[in-house]
């Protein structure tokens, strides 16, 4: 997927209403997108190197049954969000493992690099605070209860699950084992509504990682240096994330009174 300026964003870079800019972070996790005060940005899109470039996994054992080691797992999902103070968004990223074989002798060496081939895609994401972002790996999402979602006028039969009798994750763990984030399917009231158990603390609607270095989000150059600090200082291996947005010098519309 690619980005574009939204046509009237770009109205407004040209009659100079709005300055077109980038920010590009990477490396550590963790970044913040000043915004002056008495201003509001706008980013519309962003372009994202995923982590793990550069380095080569071998003997992998690659068949159909066969998880890849979790060394090269950790890199194949990978999230980015965003905080504006107010409204939080998250997006999770699968990241492609590439295969690759050679023989030593009889013995076939199998190995395994991670396509850190540049992800592009369009939002919309206003603020007139600092942004926070927060880029990390996940490797686990554990599904905590599994139930068949019954024929209601919201799930009706055919046209979704409802009533086929299947039984699929209706919560799954993201996060650390004490206090992880528990994504509730079809939604947090439907979770209740269909007796599969009361809302548990820390419930959500929406999937997405918080931070923990075993079963949640981690940080990517710590990460890293747990392989060894000649992948930590190696800019093959690291993510890089460009974004662009536009900054208007006045409050957002509609604040204005």
């Amino acid at each position: 997927m690619s980005w574009s300026i939204p046509t009237r964003i770009e109205e407004d870079i040209i009659s100079g209403k709005a300055q077109y800019r980038t920010f590009q972070t990477g490396v550590g996790g963790q970044s913040i997108l000043p915004v002056p005060n008495n201003a509001y940005a706008v980013i519309f899109g962003y372009d994202f190197s995923p982590a793990g470039g550069g380095i080569v996994f071998t003997n992998n054992v690659i068949s159909n049954t066969e998880l890849v080691n979790a060394g090269a797992r950790w890199f194949e999902t990978q999230q980015i969000s965003f905080y504006t103070g107010t409204d939080f968004y998250p997006f999770i990223h699968h990241v492609n493992a590439e295969h690759s074989q050679a023989v030593n002798g009889v013995q076939p060496i199998n190995g395994l690099s991670i396509d850190n081939t540049p992800i592009s895609r369009q939002v919309y994401i206003t603020s007139d605070k600092d942004i926070t972002i927060s880029v990390g790996l996940i490797l686990e999402s554990a599904v905590a209860s599994s139930n068949a979602i019954p024929q209601t006028n919201r799930t009706p039969a055919l046209l979704t699950y409802g009533g086929s009798g299947q039984v699929q994750a209706t919560q799954t763990d993201f996060g650390p084992a004490a206090t992880p984030i528990q994504f509730l399917q079809p939604s947090p009231k439907d979770y209740q509504d269909f007796g599969f158990g009361l809302v548990p603390n820390g419930a959500s609607g929406q999937c997405f990682a918080t931070p923990d270095l075993t079963k949640g989000l981690r940080d990517p150059s710590q990460y890293l240096n747990s392989l060894g600090v000649v992948f930590r200082d190696s800019a093959a291996c690291q993510y890089y994330l460009s974004l662009h947005y536009a900054l208007y010098t006045e409050s957002v519309p509609e604040q204005r009174g």
